[in-house]
């Protein structure tokens, strides 16, 4: 039978109060065996009356987990059968002697979740839900659990920072706080984060001390890499796409000076979210005094993002408010607050002026207010990869000084643009099944305002040319 580790990995299988619990930080920290370990002790507790399920992503992915489960399950009399029959109803599912059974299954996409509605299930385990894009698989789930025998249900899952879904899971159970309970003010469910740690897994590092060392050999170098494997920092996102993403991008909340150029970004959502960015260019080095005493300087022709309107719903990441575009066009407004915007400058997703039977989406925002005028904006330059250039190259900037800036105000860029993964098949674009939206919005910012790299000039020694000292030195 299967026994928890002193640490963290106890903590979390003696938690049998919480709904929800996500197991998750470091690798080799033992979240495999954890949830092998919850549905052996289910289906030893409560025999026929436990139902339970495992997921991965794809079919494929569930070997490992499978091999895990043929090292303990067996030890307990449970047989594993491929195909169903009339004593085994459930293909690609664990038995026990008991009656108990446990599900080997996938849900990789919305459309996979049909084949388990009007199930019902007490242990429903995901593994590597950092995987998701969003949550949609484990929302659904959540329908199944019930049990009309009176078992505790219970939700497991498991994941390292990093990944497509860094950004729901973070917000989902991390940033409550590590072993702090959650009560969700919807479904009253317990949510809660354990934080899973390597140094906790004393089986692998006194069986496989090297472990630690490949791990580290792993991450290349990569600073940010190394933090979330080996120490499960959340802070650190694994192959983020703007790996040069630095504090120094970050500003208190702060209003510009009313006198610089400031323009408006849109990405259009209604499914999904919209993302609407205010900008201003700083039209001379500017200096920031900050309450601390420190001070920052904001180079001539940088964009500092210092509003924004991110249209989705609360707690649900990666979903939109489904606003029609009046009311969209009325909310930008209403933030503005009569400033002036340069609407020859502003940018908005292109797919804004498709006409559908009807007028665009651009045509009834500018529209929506015939008394003052609906926000106007001209479409944006859509290409992908020279954007993300444009994009990357602004938060580089020149001698530690980016060309890009955001303030506090903007929680939702700082939360999804830092989290942005690399596309699986093409490298130089970001995956769009992630929270993109802040970023194509600045994508689009960036793009009505292009630089290029011009060389400093080369400074030289010496008297300043053709003044009197220089001639009198070339004579």
């Amino acid at each position: 039978m299967w026994k928890p580790q002193q640490g963290n990995q106890l903590a979390a299988w003696t938690a049998h109060w919480c709904d929800e619990l996500f197991y998750g930080g470091a690798r080799g920290g033992g979240k495999s065996g954890l949830k092998i370990g919850i549905q052996e002790d289910g289906a030893l507790a409560y025999g026929n009356a436990w139902r339970g399920i495992m997921f991965r992503k794809t079919f494929p992915e569930l070997e490992e987990l499978q091999a895990r489960a043929m090292e303990v399950f067996p030890g307990e009399g449970a047989v594993f059968k491929m195909q169903s029959s009339a004593d085994y109803p459930f293909s690609s599912c664990w038995y026990w002697p008991n009656g108990a059974t446990v599900k080997m299954r996938y849900i990789e996409a919305e459309k996979d979740y049909g084949r388990y509605h009007g199930h019902q299930y007490t242990g429903i385990s995901f593994d590597e839900v950092t995987e998701y894009a969003t949550p949609f698989g484990l929302l659904k789930m959540l329908s199944t659990l019930r049990s009309p025998h009176g078992v505790p249900c219970r939700v497991r899952l498991t994941g390292n920072p990093g990944g497509i879904g860094h950004v729901w899971v973070k917000a989902r159970y991390v940033v409550h706080g590590a072993y702090r309970p959650y009560l969700d003010p919807e479904s009253g469910f317990q949510r809660m984060w354990v934080p899973s740690k390597l140094s906790d897994n004393r089986i692998l590092n006194n069986k496989d001390p090297g472990y630690r060392g490949r791990i580290l050999a792993a991450t290349g170098g990569n600073d940010a890499l190394r933090r979330a494997w080996l120490e499960g920092d959340w802070d650190i996102v694994a192959g983020a796409f703007f790996d040069n993403i630095t504090p120094a991008i970050y500003l208190p909340a702060w209003n510009p000076p009313k006198h610089w150029t400031r323009y408006r970004s849109m990405d259009w959502g209604s499914a999904r979210p919209f993302s609407v960015g205010w900008w201003a260019i700083a039209d001379d080095d500017h200096w920031l005094k900050f309450k601390d005493g420190t001070e920052q300087m904001i180079p001539r022709g940088s964009i500092v993002r210092y509003r924004e309107w991110y249209g989705c719903k609360d707690g649900e990441p990666n979903v939109g408010l489904k606003l029609d575009a009046e009311n969209v066009a009325r909310g930008i407004k209403s933030r503005e607050s009569g400033e002036k915007i340069d609407e020859q400058l502003s940018v908005a997703d292109p797919s804004m002026w498709k006409e559908d039977g009807g007028p665009s989406i651009a045509e009834r925002m500018a529209k929506a207010l015939p008394e003052f005028g609906g926000p106007r904006f001209r479409p944006a330059d859509n290409s992908r990869v020279p954007g993300w250039q444009q994009m990357r190259a602004r938060i580089n900037g020149e001698d530690g000084r980016p060309w890009l800036y955001v303030t506090a105000d903007c929680e939702h860029w700082r939360r999804t643009v830092p989290a942005c993964q690399h596309d699986k098949n093409r490298i130089e674009d970001i995956d769009t099944d992630g929270e993109d939206h802040a970023a194509d919005d600045t994508r689009y910012a960036c793009m009505a305002r292009p630089i290029s790299r011009v060389p400093k000039p080369r400074e030289l020694s010496g008297p300043k040319p053709f003044t009197l000292d220089w001639v009198m030195q070339k004579g």
